[in-house]
């Protein structure tokens, strides 16, 4: 049975790699390790390592916290995660798409949502 914390960091692990546009291949290439392992840990049905986190974070470009973002904890009670806006790929592609415009034409394009959500 997975660790919900361990479910959790993979789904850092997915998310951030899926954000810099990198396939379970490359990021497994530059870990030294198979693809297959990278979809255990992607899935949680394998732990990751300390040293292995390590590499990885390295490897996407992140601090080691990044993977522990979102994660609560109450006493007596397993961990929890909180909502995650990117656990949806719609999400994830937006963000992803936003990032790769211009800097100058993002701000007119955040300017426009946010009048567009407060006009909602």
């Amino acid at each position: 049975m997975k660790h919900p914390v361990d479910a959790h960091v993979g789904k850092r692990i997915r998310h951030r790699r899926w954000m810099i546009g990198m396939t379970q291949q490359q990021l497994a290439d530059k870990v030294g390790i198979k693809f297959q392992q990278i979809q255990k840990y992607e899935t949680g049905m394998n732990r990751v390592s300390a040293s292995r986190l390590w590499d990885i974070a390295d490897a996407v470009g992140v601090p080691i916290s990044f993977f522990f973002e979102g994660l609560g904890t109450e006493r007596d009670v397993q961990p929890v995660v909180e909502g995650d806006i990117l656990a949806d790929k719609e999400a994830l592609e937006l963000v992803r798409s936003y990032y790769a415009i211009p800097e100058q034409q993002r701000r007119r394009l955040f300017d426009l949502a946010r009048v567009l959500s407060d006009a909602a």
